[in-house]
């Protein structure tokens, strides 16, 4: 916000004087310097605005709707049902094809509505961040909390289906599930920061995230098995550094890995190779090392968010 302020000198008989008048910005949103403490706990004061807002976006989307929240179950249904008869036609060569995708394909879901939604997040809200005064953090995370909601609901649909069809659940790999929710909701709330502040300045943002997310959906092992990845890359190096560890630097590629582990469990079914070949531990590893890098990235991304959030106002 602009405020002037008018300064005055006179000579020293004062008879004249001669005014100046500067203008001074003043950030009186938020604060002015960001510190991680003070933004949490400043999101934490406004979570029943988050609440709200989710509940809101959950009810304008299923709005007239007479199955409401059940079109979420009936996604990952359809998708389970169209790809059982998929792979019966076309013979897929990795085993329980159903398993392995949706327990990625969820993951991405996520990732791509949160990112795309929150991307218009501030945008859609211009009314609100005109008017009143509040974390403009609340309005990406609103975005990414209704994906959650779905993300929860869908997980529960392919969670039954593990264990209905026979595939079942390894108790041992378990344990790599919320990890990997964790790493994936991090990081998901880190892009989701920085696409909806940069929105705000360049509207072009939102439809290079279109862009964007149809490239990255297929550089990310979800339709096809990591393990062809790695061992196309096997022999392959540069500086000394292996391809497919640079694969695994994309955090939705690792992350999708530790989702694919955790629920489709098996690295090779019946002599093929679906998942890369690793212990445990080491694929416990590249999802904490994707939670680490997430953590990082979406401290810059919160800084960069609350960087530009003071011209929200002025720029909508």
């Amino acid at each position: 916000m602009l405020h002037s302020t008018a300064l005055t000198s006179a000579f020293p008989d004062g008879s004249s004087a001669i005014t100046a008048t500067s203008e001074l910005t003043e950030r009186t949103s938020e604060a002015a310097r960001f510190t991680l403490g003070g933004r949490v706990r400043a999101v934490w004061a406004a979570r029943e605005i988050l609440a709200n807002l989710v509940r809101k976006e959950l009810k304008v989307k299923y709005t007239a709707s007479a199955l409401g929240a059940v079109w979420s179950l009936l996604n990952p249904v359809v998708y389970l049902a169209v790809f059982s008869f998929v792979v019966r036609v076309l013979r897929s060569d990795v085993p329980d094809f159903p398993v392995f995708l949706l327990s990625g394909l969820l993951a991405w879901n996520l990732f791509s509505t949160a990112t795309s939604q929150g991307a218009r997040a501030v945008i859609d809200n211009a009314s609100l961040v005109k008017k009143v005064a509040f974390p403009r953090e609340i309005l990406p995370l609103s975005s990414a909390g209704v994906a959650l909601v779905d993300f929860v609901l869908q997980s529960i649909v392919l969670v039954l289906f593990v264990v209905i069809s026979g595939h079942g659940l390894a108790i041992q790999f378990v344990w790599l599930y919320p990890l990997a929710v964790a790493a994936l909701a991090v990081f998901t709330v880190a892009v989701t920061f920085w696409v909806s502040a940069l929105n705000v300045r360049y509207r072009d943002v939102q439809h290079l995230v279109g862009i964007a997310l149809v490239v990255w959906f297929w550089l990310t092992p979800i339709v096809y098995p990591p393990a062809l990845v790695q061992s196309t890359l096997a022999d392959s190096a540069i500086a000394g550094v292996r391809l497919f560890d640079l694969y695994l630097v994309n955090p939705m590629a690792a992350i999708v890995s530790g989702f694919h582990r955790a629920i489709y469990a098996d690295v090779s079914v019946g002599g093929t190779a679906v998942l890369p070949a690793g212990s445990l531990a080491w694929a416990g590893l590249v999802t904490a090392v994707a939670l680490i890098g997430s953590g990082v990235l979406l401290l810059l991304s919160w800084r960069t968010f609350h960087r530009l959030s003071g011209d929200f106002a002025e720029e909508l």
